[in-house]
């Protein structure tokens, strides 16, 4: 395809540029900027230390060149990117409550509300209509999270944020309840300044996360990420399992600490609006849902998109954490009859937490025919665990 190219007056794009701000809301979007298309040389090098130091979480696109340098697929040479943040909400309305009995998970507010990847596309291709009306020529690459750039590197530079300590686009306006998009396109904007504010000497979304996942200012383990621990699929250390507490899907702890969100709750996007029931869902319904019964339920949420076997893995371990004594019958049977090794040895664990004889027996007659090594360590640990707690009892009496 041949290059397209553009040689008029740059008031013509300083206009374009004030008309899509002007139009921003109503196309679906609650910021933009706009910066160049040059390459993020700078962040090659990062990218290339945190591949090194093994803090990838395996979900990146893995050409680097690809992350750093915007490119249109047409061929065309990129002049601008547009970066657009849409914000969603942090609390929630009358929240159900977790009890005795009727415990309950919780999702990261990223994946309250409708998927937000179908609510950034949406904006995004309202925002490529409004500029192929007055365009109609003009090449527009956008992407949502599963593109190539880096979002955050780009909303940096278009203006929509600075980089928070932790990992965040934090947005003067919107603190850092904010989904990124972008889109590459031929037509030259003239850039927005970035955002000259930063976090100074504070240190509590490092001192607060649950792991120690953020290793430094804007720097995170993505492998001891709560959020990407909860993702993962297979068997989880007893350490990040205590850690992971009741939460199903993600983790906020950086954010509802960081004192730019004080305050900040956005609920004027209805789609990112959440269902209480499905957000902070009860936890022994999860362990036993269809693969139906899970898209049934949880399928518009962005927290659908690993199925539901690290969701149900997840509700074990808060079932452990809680020392839900009513989910002991449920987790014994699993222990004995589920087909999948993550979960028994999940099980076991969890058994182990809320303790009792009951638990221990399920345990021991568990250690008579399991066979997957791992499931076998975590039974070990669970008996001796168990042991020694009902050992304790027996002495306090």
């Amino acid at each position: 395809m041949p290059e397209t190219s553009y040689a008029p007056p740059p008031s013509k794009w300083e206009e374009l540029k004030a008309e899509i701000k002007e139009a921003a809301s109503s196309l679906g979007i609650d910021d933009v900027g706009f910066t160049t298309a040059e390459p993020f040389l700078y962040l090659k090098n990062i990218l290339q230390q945190h591949r090194e130091k093994g803090f990838e979480s395996g979900f990146e696109e893995p050409d680097l060149d690809k992350r750093t340098i915007p490119a249109l697929q047409s061929g065309d040479k990129p002049e601008s990117i547009i970066s657009i943040s849409v914000a969603y909400p942090s609390k929630m309305e009358n929240p159900p409550k977790s009890e005795p009995g009727a415990r309950r998970g919780i999702l990261a507010r990223a994946s309250w509300g409708q998927d937000y990847h179908h609510v950034l596309r949406e904006a995004l291709a309202n925002l490529e209509e409004f500029i192929r009306a007055r365009v109609p020529d003009a090449v527009m690459d956008s992407m949502v999270d599963t593109g190539v750039l880096v979002d955050r590197a780009v909303a940096e530079r278009a203006g929509i944020g600075f980089s928070g300590k932790n990992c965040s686009i934090i947005s003067p306006k919107w603190g850092s309840w904010i989904f990124l998009g972008e889109m590459v396109t031929n037509i030259p904007f003239p850039p927005d300044e970035p955002v000259q504010e930063g976090c100074g000497e504070c240190t509590k979304c490092i001192d607060a996360c649950p792991t120690g996942a953020l290793v430094g200012p804007g720097q995170l383990n993505a492998q001891a990420c709560i959020s990407f621990l909860t993702q993962t699929k297979g068997f989880l250390s007893d350490d990040y399992m205590t850690k992971i507490g009741n939460r199903l899907y993600g983790c906020d702890t950086c954010q509802i600490v960081c004192p730019k969100n004080r305050g900040k709750n956005w609920n004027h996007r209805p789609q990112l609006q959440p269902d209480p029931e499905v957000v902070k869902p009860l936890l022994m319904p999860i362990l036993d849902l269809t693969n139906r019964e899970f898209k049934e339920k949880f399928g518009s949420s962005s927290a659908a998109w690993r199925g539901k076997k690290p969701m149900q893995r997840n509700a074990i371990i808060a079932l452990g954490n809680f020392k839900e004594t009513a989910a002991v019958p449920k987790l014994c049977e699993i222990l004995l009859r589920e087909p999948r090794p993550e979960m028994r040895g999940t099980a076991a664990w969890a058994l182990s937490r809320i303790g009792g004889e009951e638990a221990l027996a399920a345990v021991n007659q568990a250690l008579e025919t399991e066979q997957h090594e791992t499931v076998l360590e975590m039974l070990g640990r669970a008996q001796e665990k168990l042991q020694g707690g009902l050992e304790q009892r027996e002495d306090e009496t």
